[in-house]
């Protein structure tokens, strides 16, 4: 059961759908509906529950199937059946205040009732209830998009990804990168169209993803300040694809964070200018070939083989 509520999701619910396949088992993929446009975050959540519990009662009533595994906790929270939760964040940690008044509750009761959890990281577990049922941590898998591209031979400075640009943190990027840029360098943000003009910004909103990705390969450095990060897949594609990866510390299951802090430290900082311009005037010999070795555990052959030797004995222990 696919939240499917932005490209991302999407991709991620596929990737899933795809590595379980390999494995030997048959996946139908329900995806839900996008609801109407609401103005607040519990609103929204409910809207979206709404429309993925009408996409669940459609697919089990298509497809004779075994299990279902909801994509999100959204997804799960008017779950007609219980079944595995696969998620990256939950409302405990992230729908704080008026944001979560009701979701926070009913997701505790979720995941209590949970045949299987399946967390894209140990630290997205961390707010679960104690008697949660058991669980396998599956990463989102991440590989190069391309040829790696030497770092003195890119045209672009550097990229950020602001879909939600307040989360994102797009006012501190563009801050810092006016106080670094030089006068032929370029900033590009991809994925809002929510960008203030300014002098070596340069916005292309929402993109296709191979479009983005060729983007990451051009680029020299991936800069962000997110105010919370739930996963980071867009920081483990930048680095995939070779980017330096600047950011500010944030709290969240920020898988990328530690990663960054392990290749050069001096990128990872609050005073993200000072960072930027680092990153820009002198990055590390060998950066991004460490890079490699340590997205090892991100690679799709290694997640196929959590799939294979983890994920699907859990979830179909007669198969």
């Amino acid at each position: 059961m696919s939240l499917g509520s932005t490209a991302g999701l999407r991709s991620v619910d596929d990737e899933l759908a795809a590595s379980i396949e390999r494995a030997g088992a048959r996946v139908t993929v329900a995806r839900a509906a996008p609801p109407r446009e609401v103005r607040t975050l519990a609103l929204t959540d409910y809207v979206w529950a709404r429309a993925a519990r009408a996409a669940a009662l459609e697919g089990l009533r298509r497809v004779r199937g075994d299990l279902v595994i909801y994509s999100t906790v959204t997804a799960a929270l008017f779950g007609p059946v219980a079944g595995a939760i696969r998620f990256d964040a939950l409302a405990a940690d992230n729908r704080l205040g008026r944001h979560g008044f009701w979701q926070r509750s009913l997701e505790r009761r979720r995941l209590e009732r949970a045949t299987l959890l399946i967390p894209q990281s140990a630290a997205s577990l961390a707010g679960a209830p104690r008697n949660h049922a058991p669980a396998v941590v599956v990463p989102v898998p991440v590989a190069a998009s391309g040829p790696r591209i030497p770092l003195a031979e890119r045209d672009i400075a550097a990229i950020t990804y602001a879909a939600n640009p307040r989360k994102k943190g797009l006012d501190r990027v563009l801050d810092a990168w006016a106080q670094v840029r030089g006068d032929r360098d370029v900033l590009v943000v991809a994925g809002s169209d929510d960008v203030p003009r300014a002098e070596g910004v340069r916005a292309v909103g929402a993109l296709a993803h191979s479009d983005y990705r060729a983007l990451l390969r051009r680029s020299r450095v991936y800069v962000t300040a997110p105010r919370r990060e739930d996963y980071g897949i867009a920081q483990l594609e930048a680095l995939a694809d070779g980017c330096l990866l600047v950011t500010t510390p944030a709290p969240g299951a920020y898988e990328a964070l530690e990663l960054a802090r392990s290749l050069d430290a001096r990128l990872v900082s609050e005073d993200l200018a000072t960072a930027l311009r680092t990153a820009l005037a002198n990055p590390l010999d060998g950066y991004g070939a460490a890079a490699a070795r340590a997205l090892a555990p991100f690679s799709p052959a290694y997640v196929d083989d959590i799939v294979a030797r983890e994920l699907l004995p859990k979830l179909i222990p007669h198969a």
